[in-house]
């Protein structure tokens, strides 16, 4: 126990500029060779991978474990797309490899703990009183 806080505290001390492109948010991926942020992939995988996160509260909000498991997720998710585009251009793709990501990024969503919320759509009584709901 006092060895994980004297590692989590040491990790805290880094300065920012002791620390990958990736922890300090200035990149996605910390590869060696650039990878263009403007592309059509990169940007949808960090439209995704936001959402997946914004699902969970908020970087702040998540382990270093959830924000990863948030990445692999999202990449997932983009080759999901990848497949389904091909498939509705009307090439034959491998559903076998679909299904398999399907099933993981599901098992993955449920590690996560994201659930689907039903809205309410019910008036409050204030408004319903006032008149806010048709009859």
């Amino acid at each position: 126990m006092l060895q994980n806080r004297m590692e989590t505290a040491a990790l805290e001390r880094r300065k920012p500029h002791a620390r990958s492109c990736v922890t300090n948010g200035n990149e996605l991926f910390a590869t060696n060779e650039p990878i263009d942020g403007r592309s059509m992939a990169s940007r949808r995988f960090g439209d995704i991978l936001g959402q997946l996160i914004s699902d969970l509260g908020g970087s702040e909000r998540l382990s270093e474990a959830q924000r990863q498991l948030c990445r692999r997720v999202a990449l997932m998710c983009w080759e999901c797309e990848q497949l389904e585009a091909r498939s509705i251009a009307g090439e034959q793709i491998n559903l076998d490899m679909f299904g398999q990501l399907s099933d993981r990024i599901g098992r993955a969503v449920q590690r996560l703990g994201i659930k689907r919320l039903p809205k309410d759509v019910t008036p409050d009584l204030r408004s319903y009183l006032g008149g806010g709901a048709r009859r």
